[in-house]
């Protein structure tokens, strides 16, 4: 039960403490490879859910070249789905998702941007935008799932989370070459 020092809060099941501390939940992750865990769950759905908002950004940008990358992307992501179970089962756990609260933002942003922009090079720019968004997202967490792995010496993971880095490292860099050398010279002229 919670003193007059602390209060609930209804979003996260966390109580806070007078001097600011966070108390864990009752599902919290005990320990590192608990935590791993919990973080492949979380890009596990992001993963699913990006799959799913890829397909609605390529039906919105204009540009084909910008459609092509979206769809690449699309098939890397599905790829990427594949992997992360095959990480699952190098680690001997069961393949789940669970919701990720910052793929979901970066998603609705994204749909935002479609909505509020005219089909043309500004749309496209700010779909590159989003996606370059959600590609930053992706390389922190893959960064820090690697991290984990290895220093709990779980090769097998670490080194198909890397295959995963790396892909999603190269989609960053293709989306900032197309949209310095195109997509964003085109929107300044709209």
């Amino acid at each position: 039960m919670a003193t007059a020092k602390q209060s609930k809060t209804t979003d996260t099941k966390e109580t806070k403490t007078a001097k600011g501390q966070t108390k864990p939940s009752n599902d919290a992750a005990e320990n590192l490879r608990e935590f791993l865990v919990d973080g492949l769950k979380d890009i596990y759905w992001a993963e699913k859910h990006l799959s799913k908002a890829l397909l609605k950004m390529e039906k919105n940008a204009t540009s084909t070249k910008l459609k092509d990358s979206i769809n690449n992307h699309k098939n890397e992501t599905d790829e990427q789905i594949n992997r992360l179970e095959q990480v699952f089962e190098a680690l001997g756990e069961k393949a789940k998702a669970e919701k990720c609260d910052a793929m979901e933002g970066l998603i609705k942003e994204g749909e935002s941007i479609m909505e509020e922009t005219e089909p043309g090079a500004v749309r496209d720019a700010g779909i590159i935008a989003a996606a370059q968004k959600v590609e930053h997202y992706e390389i922190a967490s893959y960064g820090t799932l690697i991290s984990y792995c290895e220093l709990l010496g779980e090769t097998e993971a670490m080194g198909i989370l890397q295959q995963t880095l790396d892909e999603e490292k190269n989609c960053d860099t293709l989306l900032t070459k197309l949209a310095v050398s195109e997509i964003n010279l085109q929107a300044s002229k709209e």
